[in-house]
């Protein structure tokens, strides 16, 4: 009996333990909370997060990313990547365009109203939409979010888990960018 419990015991520890590193280095579970990101992501969704993808390389145009916003610093938010480093962004007419070039955004629930920028991305740093962007907080907003800084990402969504009827692979975008062939 006393075997028992031992054994019990230590394989209790060891998935602790297990879970832990997990946790901190490979995946994370992340609720969506709110409306930002549909129809992409729902309200109430549960995703994984590789936590573990940007330790090899940056956030590309199109990722969808879990991040501590600056001006909110106990949460995290789940928006598109739009701009990498040295690009420029602007939002014209309901159309976001890169570096001057016109994204294609078949994802974006409805036209998205106002325009904004020019914002030019720092080093070591994303700007990021949220894809209902007439209902999002997100780069456009300094003070809440505006640029995030790589050290502020959680990781990249991967894989809507919950509710069960709706499991599947996140679709990252990709876009065609003559300047980036």
């Amino acid at each position: 009996m006393k075997s028992a419990v031992k054994e019990f015991l230590q394989s209790l520890v060891i998935a602790g333990i297990l879970a832990f590193f997990i946790i901190t280095f490979v995946a994370q579970s992340f609720v969506v909370d709110g409306r930002s990101m549909a129809n992409t992501l729902q309200d109430g969704e549960r995703l994984f997060v590789n936590k573990f993808i940007y330790r090899f390389h940056p956030p590309e145009r199109g990722d969808i990313i879990v991040f501590t916003p600056k001006g909110s610093p106990g949460q995290k938010y789940i928006k598109r990547v739009i701009g990498k480093p040295g690009d420029t962004v602007y939002i014209k007419d309901g159309t976001t365009y890169v570096n001057g070039e016109a994204l294609e955004e078949n994802y974006l629930p409805e036209k998205m109203i106002g325009d904004f920028g020019p914002y030019e991305i720092p080093e070591q740093s994303v700007f990021v939409l949220g894809d209902n962007r007439n209902h999002s907080a997100d780069s456009r907003f300094g003070s809440v979010v505006g640029f995030v800084e790589y050290d502020d990402i959680s990781g990249k969504a991967f894989w809507v888990y919950w509710p069960l009827t709706e499991m599947r692979i996140i679709d990252h975008q990709e876009y065609n960018l003559s300047f980036e062939n």
